[in-house]
């Protein structure tokens, strides 16, 4: 029987144009892909009809599978068989989408398995909205940091600290946290004018595009029932926004 791998592949951000030409052959050579949520429904279309799709997507309240150590199992049963196994996530598998846990999962079951990194919603969600995370006048310095944390975790993000030592923060998954972040970002030392954008379902049909600044971005969110996905940009390079827009919905 010939060997199985793992690959485990980023998807990019949601345009499927996005994604990478390494990460179309390998999806073109699966035997099995285990894909999460927010995968272009374009790119999934496109594979061919004898794959086998496992899907193990997440969100609040809502798990098809029980738990994230499920997928790891699923990965390496698949493995075990010989099977080409692929990975899917969202943006890039090594950031913020568990692919380092499940490849660590990987190498104690004693599965080959391969890294495809994949265009991270964090540059390139910005980008579609117009703003460059860094720029010679405004930004020299970026932070990626994620606004959901394992609750478990005994050091969680240092907001305050945060608050001053970089020029561009971009957060993940922050939605709904978004009024505690400003406010310690504030306590931490940021000006209330500082700037602030956020992006639902960037590089998407769907992409819409919100500014202002930390004063006023938390009523924003409510007042536009601001949803997840979505990215926020803290910082001066927001207001290349309106210069710089170029993405038409």
């Amino acid at each position: 029987m010939k060997k199985g791998k793992v690959y485990l592949v980023g998807a990019g951000p949601g345009d499927p144009g996005l994604l990478t030409t390494k990460a179309r052959d390998i999806l073109a050579r699966a035997d099995v892909i285990v894909y999460d949520r927010l995968i272009a429904r374009q790119i999934l279309q496109e594979l061919p009809k004898h794959i086998v799709k496992i899907y193990v997507g997440k969100r609040s309240g809502t798990h098809p599978i029980p738990g994230q150590d499920a997928i790891p199992r699923i990965l390496v049963t698949n493995a075990e068989k010989g099977k080409l196994v692929v990975r899917l996530k969202g943006g890039d598998p090594f950031l913020f989408g568990r692919g380092g846990e499940e490849a660590q999962k990987l190498r104690e079951a004693g599965v080959d398995f391969e890294i495809v990194p994949g265009i991270t919603s964090a540059l390139a969600v910005p980008a579609y909205a117009g703003i460059p995370v860094t720029h010679r006048k405004y930004a020299s310095s970026v932070a990626i940091v994620t606004g959901h944390e394992d609750p478990k975790k005994s050091e969680r993000v240092d907001w305050k600290k945060l608050a001053t030592a970089v020029d561009t923060i971009i957060v993940l998954m922050g939605v709904g946290n978004l009024q505690s972040i400003l406010k310690s970002l504030v306590e931490g030392g940021c000006n209330t004018e500082t700037p602030v954008a956020i992006v639902e379902r960037g590089t998407t049909k769907r992409q819409r595009v919100t500014v202002g600044t930390i004063r006023t971005m938390t009523a924003q969110a409510v007042e536009r029932k601001m949803k997840p996905p979505a990215v926020i940009i803290v910082g001066d390079v927001v207001k290349l926004q309106k210069e710089l827009s170029w993405f038409k919905t």
